[in-house]
């Protein structure tokens, strides 16, 4: 079953403690550089519409959001949301994450082919995320009760397989959309002066940070994706 050999530890739990470590490290840094201001004393909404006024994107909406670390782009309504400690806040995190969301408003508005392939895939992707893993343990089970062989829970577990590679897609896709929104961040808030050489690596650490979350996404997905279809295969025998 799932947790019955050695591959469970070898695929999955390396992943999770990657995305563990990942997620502590965001947090970490991101209380770290929010008690650090910027010298010219602009919020994360102030900045935000700068780029984006700079970058000929007048018509993208910038707007709070409450949460912590909820900020995103919207491409079909077309608006930027700021998280409560990112819109007001004049920290260099705040700076950084300001900068990063405006990031993917540039990509939108260039039809950068990663970020519109991952706005492809996302409703099966969001259907992949909320039945794989109850699929692939129904057709575990299905296959544990009624015997070894090509059965329906062979089936359904295959099904499940597929899923997880959806997933992974996706994660995979993500990967260079993020990093990308990144590097234009760093470009633009070091080549346009909002912050200086020194503010600009506090604001590299954070967006580093946030990088490794989607690093481990994709390594949690391909765990869990090679070892379903190890169990597939010991399934089959």
């Amino acid at each position: 079953m799932y947790f019955g050999d050695m591959s469970f530890f070898i695929y999955i739990i390396p992943p999770l403690l990657l995305a563990m470590y990942a997620q502590s490290k965001v947090k970490s840094t991101y209380s770290k550089y929010s008690k650090t201001m910027n010298v010219n004393g602009l919020t994360g909404a102030d900045v935000a519409r700068r780029i984006l006024e700079r970058h000929g994107i007048d018509y993208v909406k910038v707007e709070p959001i409450k949460g912590v670390l909820t900020d995103h782009y919207d491409p079909k309504a077309r608006v930027l949301r700021l998280s409560s400690g990112v819109y007001g806040n004049k920290s260099l995190a705040a700076i950084g994450i300001a900068a990063h969301e405006c990031g993917h408003a540039i990509q939108d508005y260039d039809a950068y082919l990663f970020l519109k392939l991952r706005q492809t895939i996302v409703p099966v992707v969001n259907i992949a995320n909320s039945t794989a893993m109850p699929l692939a343990f129904a057709g575990l089970m299905l296959g544990y009760f009624t015997g070894s062989g090509v059965g329906i829970g062979y089936y359904i577990l295959q099904f499940a397989i597929l899923m997880f590679a959806a997933v992974l897609v996706f994660h995979l896709v993500t990967l260079p959309v993020e990093l990308d929104a990144s590097r234009r961040a760093i470009e633009i808030l070091e080549g346009e002066g909002i912050l200086d050489r020194e503010e600009i690596i506090p604001a590299k650490k954070v967006l580093n940070a946030a990088a490794l979350t989607y690093i481990a996404a994709a390594a949690v997905a391909a765990g869990n994706l090679i070892r379903f279809i190890l169990l597939s295969r010991g399934s089959r025998r």
